[in-house]
């Protein structure tokens, strides 16, 4: 089986959401003092390739620590939306999706996004599904929708519709993907295990893809 790392890497001075603290490194004991090596990190729980739970927008919503391992993987498939007219993805575009009804828990959406990465570009006018095409997605029982983007949400937005109607479907969305060019198109294996976070609302995740 082929591996394909589709997370970056978590290090100090990384691209952020804009008005999140960067995180922070501290080499609290090393080899040479003390025999091992050990890290105080300070981050957000939405910070880099990460996962939002329905608990990040719904109050009283599920945290990540109360769902099942098997809801963090499954059957997967990318979907190319570059050509997103108007920054818009709308239903005509993940009309694909709904073929796969039953057979696919994850939608991947390649926005070609993740090539602006440590660019201030990134946080700029990336395309977002509109509450329609949100809504056809949700009717598919899917697990979870990740992209390649900082949000599901234009940026700047107040009310995070795109959020709420995924959420509110107990859909998980996955954000700041990476390599989703190296994926193919058949349907392949997808996995993003959260940590196991008190009451987490959201997490750093893994997220990686398996195929043949």
């Amino acid at each position: 089986m082929k591996v394909v790392d589709l997370s970056h890497a978590i290090h100090p001075g990384m691209p952020v959401y804009p008005g999140t603290e960067s995180p922070r490194f501290f080499d609290v004991c090393t080899i040479e003092t003390d025999g091992f090596a050990e890290k105080r990190m300070t981050l957000f729980s939405h910070t880099g390739t990460h996962m939002d739970g329905p608990a990040h927008i719904i109050s009283g919503g599920t945290t990540l620590d109360q769902l099942s391992p098997d809801r963090f993987y499954g059957k997967a498939c990318v979907m190319d939306v570059r050509g997103a007219a108007g920054r818009t993805i709308d239903s005509a575009q993940i009309q694909p999706c709904e073929d796969l009804r039953g057979e696919v828990d994850f939608i991947l959406l390649r926005s070609g996004w993740a090539d602006l990465w440590n660019d201030a570009a990134y946080f700029h006018d990336y395309p977002v599904l509109t509450p329609h095409a949100a809504n056809r997605l949700c009717a598919l029982g899917l697990k979870g929708l990740g992209v390649d983007m900082i949000s599901v949400d234009r940026e700047g937005s107040l009310d995070f519709a795109i959020h709420h109607i995924l959420l509110d479907s107990n859909i998980l969305i996955i954000e700041n993907l990476t390599n989703l060019n190296l994926l193919p198109p058949a349907l392949f294996t997808f996995w993003c295990f959260p940590l196991k976070i008190e009451n987490g609302e959201g997490s750093p995740v893994r997220a990686v893809a398996g195929f043949d």
